[in-house]
């Protein structure tokens, strides 16, 4: 095992290094030279640290606390791929320990009256509504030059990473800070970007795959011997996020009206003054619960708002296509690459059908069979 993945290192650093060279010689700009070298440098430091799950639960310097974690991590990979019908590969079955908080930081950014997303384009996954760094200095820096442009700006650490399936991704150790319910969902959540990715779509990508990590937790839940005693403490999510969506949609109609910039800027200001009020209630409702604290009493505005959308706003939808499937995964994912296939305003259109019993244009086959779409154009 060890021979084996040495062996893959040493491959995958080879085709990091061709890369490095096609993007320094295709590629113009020092800002773009930068962020290519970054994600090189961070890229070969992952799969540099990485060890196998087996390895590190076995050793007995590694603290009782981390090879709890790693031996249900390592339960619910199995479970991904033999229940979930998610990628058999060799991504997250090592650990990587990076010594530092978060694997990478990610940067939004959006106007002052606006909540669409700037656009970050890549040479490989297309075009994202953020772009990620493995420094928290370098994220920093080009959230100021944003901000220069007069963008409000959101910089946020991300505990996981996934390179799509071009690598044999690792668990790295900023995964295990969250909650073991938390740690097992992001698993899930990460081999579904392996499994369906549509470039150009992050909306899209990141609802599908918080979406298998909710649907994939509820059945690893109910058939896993291992999973019986990790509690759901992400269930408290559910209220916080609608309350973060209705916030977002009451400000879409506040900047699409015809007040002025100083009408607006005031009735901003009080929209996230009654968000905050409105967490309040939440978070006394949770027994004062601290947990969202940080995320909600930083500086509230529209990136961070934004943000939250790109993960949630089509998991309804998505939910809705895998029960009309059977609640089963192969014909749920059939119909999930069946929408990637379409147009982006139609792809849009559909999920708003699936997700709206009254309409039909993207209803259920009579007769489909396990590995079959359960939708119909």
């Amino acid at each position: 095992m060890l021979r084996k993945l040495l062996l893959e290192v040493r491959m995958r650093l080879a085709a990091i290094e061709f890369l490095t060279v096609f993007l320094l010689v295709t590629l113009t700009g020092c800002s773009a030279l930068n962020f290519y070298g970054q994600a090189v440098r961070g890229q070969v430091e992952l799969l540099s640290a990485r060890r196998p799950l087996a390895m590190v639960i076995a050793d007995p310097t590694t603290p009782p606390a981390i090879q709890t974690k790693l031996r249900v991590a390592a339960a619910a990979r199995t479970f991904a791929s033999a229940v979930l019908a998610l990628p058999a590969n060799a991504s997250y079955t090592t650990y990587a320990d990076l010594h530092r908080e978060y694997v990478v930081w990610n940067v939004f950014a959006a106007p002052v009256y606006s909540l669409e997303l700037h656009r970050s384009c890549y040479l490989i996954v297309g075009c994202l509504t953020y772009r990620g760094y493995f420094s928290k200095a370098d994220a920093k820096a080009y959230a100021a030059a944003l901000r220069q442009q007069g963008l409000e700006v959101f910089v946020g650490g991300v505990a996981a990473y996934s390179t799509l399936g071009w690598f044999n991704d690792p668990i790295p150790s900023t995964m295990l800070k969250r909650t073991t319910a938390e740690l097992v969902k992001t698993v899930f959540h990460e081999l579904a970007h392996q499994l369906i990715y549509v470039p150009d779509d992050a909306t899209f990508n990141e609802s599908f795959a918080t979406s298998v990590a909710d649907l994939g937790f509820v059945r690893w839940r109910a058939q896993d011997p291992v999973a019986q005693s990790v509690i759901d403490d992400t269930r408290d999510d559910a209220p916080l996020i609608a309350l973060l969506l209705d916030t977002r949609a009451r400000l879409e109609t506040l900047y699409a009206s015809a007040l002025p910039p100083a009408g607006k800027e005031a009735r901003k200001r009080l929209l996230f003054a009654e968000l905050n009020t409105a967490y309040l209630v939440l978070k006394a409702r949770w027994g004062g619960a601290t947990t969202y604290d940080r995320w909600m009493t930083g500086d509230m505005n529209n990136a961070k708002l934004a943000s939250v959308a790109t993960y949630h706003d089509y998991v309804p939808a998505f939910i809705a296509l895998f029960h009309r499937a059977g609640d089963d995964f192969s014909r749920f994912y059939a119909s999930v690459r069946d929408l990637a296939k379409l147009p982006p305003a139609a792809r849009k259109a559909c999920l708003d059908a699936v997700a709206d019993p009254v309409v039909t244009g993207c209803g259920p086959k009579m007769a489909a069979q396990p590995g079959t779409s359960a939708l119909k154009f």
